[in-house]
């Protein structure tokens, strides 16, 4: 039986491929690997079933056989490691890629999701405005050190890697907010990414699932 992951009934994006459950698509895309979607919604997300596999009561979750996980960094490494495609066979290489799929999750996204979390939840707070220049600058902080260490490679170690799946999707997420456009090499990096047949293909599945009705 292929694996089954969860995904957004209705995503709050509107499908466009800013959902976590886009990344776990993406790396089963790039290793070959058919898998299973079951839609939850908000509510059945809040519910016993749905929190036995994820106990925060957020997607995506994954299950494959008697195995079931949560976090979106678990499962892309949990594939990365059983599949081959996602990690390089050097040792050495590979512990690299990891270190990037952490510095994705826990450098680089964290000041994006606290960017996103001041237009989302705090803008009509009287303190907003002023608070959102150093909210930027904090992202532009880690761009500018993400933009030197990538210099002119096309991806961040050799070969395209589980790290690079986990930091473009982080980046994919400043789109709106015109700060990729500030780092001409990173946002090359993620159209580079973004084009990749495997990206493609989730992007695709997901949009399928939220398009509009005649969209």
């Amino acid at each position: 039986m292929p694996p089954t992951i969860t995904a957004f009934e209705r995503s709050p994006d509107g499908g466009k491929g800013l959902a976590r459950d886009t990344r776990v698509r993406w790396a089963l895309e790039e290793v070959g690997q058919p898998y299973e979607v079951r839609l939850v919604s908000f509510k059945a997300m809040k519910e016993p079933a749905h929190l036995a596999l994820n106990p925060f009561g957020q997607i995506p979750t994954y299950e494959e056989g008697d195995l079931a996980l949560f976090e979106t960094g678990a499962i892309v490494f949990h594939i990365a490691q059983t599949r081959a495609g996602l990690l390089p066979k050097d040792a050495h290489a590979r512990a690299r890629a990891i270190a990037w799929m952490f510095a994705a999750v826990n450098s680089v996204e964290p000041p994006i999701l606290e960017l996103q979390n001041a237009l989302l939840l705090e803008r009509d707070k009287p303190w907003a405005a002023e608070r959102m220049p150093a909210v930027k600058d904090r992202i532009r902080d880690r761009l500018r050190q993400l933009s030197v260490a990538l210099g002119d490679a096309e991806w961040l170690d050799g070969a395209f890697s589980a790290g690079d799946l986990m930091m473009a999707s982080v980046l994919l997420r400043l789109r709106a907010s015109g700060l990729l456009d500030e780092f001409p090499t990173l946002a090359a990096y993620v159209a580079r990414a973004e084009a990749r047949p495997a990206y493609s293909r989730a992007f695709a599945a997901q949009w399928d699932v939220n398009k509009p009705a005649g969209g």
